[in-house]
């Protein structure tokens, strides 16, 4: 039977993954606290509604060396934390604690391979906006939930000298006891514990996932390898999915059942 083995969210748009032991899904298709917060370029204005193309801030696709920042958010004091290299900050979500993160990042991103995108016009000054509790900066107007196979991933990785986990896809449910790119063929209705959810399309992949998520280093051409390799007419693993009966909460080891 196939289970969920590994749940995530992404407190900040671009960044690195937060496991989770469950996962709150709301009736608009997000996950609570995913992507509720983002670093936006200075030339970039804090969204109306709930989308924020990965263009107007930093994202994975664009700054791979993000991959080696460890971020996380603590929801009951509102304070992110960031560390890499010699950079260990917390700070909370006023003015001045996202003054200063924002800073903590510039100033790692000036010391990486990436530092020559900070020049492009309208970049820097680095802002962080939202409220760490409001998933809204997706890349959809639908939030959606993103869910791979873990076997999908093992294949994938079996053809590459680079390593390739998880943690490249960026997906909020990773399942196993599925077969290899058994999911891209889910259809009709999915349900995950006590969530029912309707499949709506495959995930078509972004540069994002030849970053290597702990050097950040771009070391596998797997947009070119999933074509190739596995014929595919686009770059394609995982599905999106958005919760029927008003979402609800989905856990480490819950079942997944396929009613197509």
């Amino acid at each position: 039977m196939p289970h969920v083995s590994a749940l995530y969210r992404y407190p900040v748009k671009g960044f690195t993954p937060e496991r989770r032991p469950h996962l709150v899904v709301q009736e608009d298709g997000r996950v609570r606290g995913d992507r509720a917060l983002v670093f936006r370029f200075a030339d970039a204005t804090e969204p109306e509604d709930a989308t924020f193309p990965k263009s107007r801030g930093l994202a994975l696709m664009t700054f791979p060396t993000l991959a080696r920042i460890a971020l996380t958010y603590d929801d009951d004091s509102g304070s992110l934390r960031l560390r890499v290299d010699d950079i260990d900050l917390e700070a909370d979500l006023s003015e001045e604690g996202r003054t200063r993160l924002a800073e903590a990042v510039t100033a790692y991103l000036r010391s990486s391979s990436d530092a020559h995108l900070l020049d492009a016009e309208g970049v820097l000054p680095l802002g962080l906006i939202g409220d760490g509790r409001t998933a809204r900066f997706q890349d959809r107007p639908q939030g959606y939930i993103s869910l791979h196979g873990e076997a999908s991933v093992a294949e994938l990785d079996a053809t590459v000298s680079a390593p390739v986990d998880d943690r490249r896809f960026r997906s909020n449910i990773v399942v196993s006891g599925a077969p290899a790119w058994a999911e891209l063929g889910w259809e009709g209705l999915v349900r995950i514990g006590e969530v029912l959810f309707d499949v709506q399309k495959p995930i078509e992949r972004c540069a994002a996932i030849t970053a290597n998520p702990d050097t950040g280093v771009r070391d596998a051409r797997l947009l070119r390898v999933l074509t190739s390799t596995f014929d595919q007419d686009v770059p394609t693993l995982g599905i999106l999915l958005l919760p029927v009966d008003g979402g609800g909460v989905i856990r480490e080891g819950d079942e997944v059942t396929i009613d197509a």
